[in-house]
Order: structure tokens, then C-alpha cells, then sequence
């Protein structure tokens, strides 16, 4: 075998040992995790269109004058 063969095996090799490693969320946690994510978009993209109501109503008001 290759040198790029062999490193590329010992790379994969170590990828599955890390990953097996990980604590993978139950079904319960991925619901709450996901929910929040959602949440926190939602909020996030609320007060972006409030600021962005708001400065669009100021320039409209400053430029008609």
C-alpha cells in the first residue's frame, strides 16, 4: 500500500474513533434543540423587520420634507 493510501485509512480510522466519542441527542433533546433554534430565528427576524419598519418610516419622513 501507498503512503497516501495508508495515511488516508488512518484518517478515516480516527474520524470513526472521534465520532464515537460524541454524545448524540436523543429524540427528546433534538426536538427541544431544534424548537429553541426556531424560537431564536423567529424572534431574531421579528426585531430585524420591526428595526427595519421603523428606519424605512424615518427616511420616508425625512426625505418628504
Amino acid at each position: 500500500m501507498s503512503s497516501g493510501v495508508k495515511a488516508l485509512t488512518k484518517h478515516f480510522r480516527d474520524v470513526r474513533q472521534e465520532l464515537k466519542k460524541v454524545h448524540w441527542p436523543n429524540r427528546r433533546e433534538l426536538t427541544v434543540f431544534t424548537s429553541v433554534v426556531l424560537a431564536a430565528i423567529f424572534f431574531v427576524g421579528v426585531f430585524f423587520w420591526i428595526l427595519d419598519t421603523g428606519f424605512a418610516g424615518m427616511l420616508r419622513l425625512i426625505l418628504q420634507k
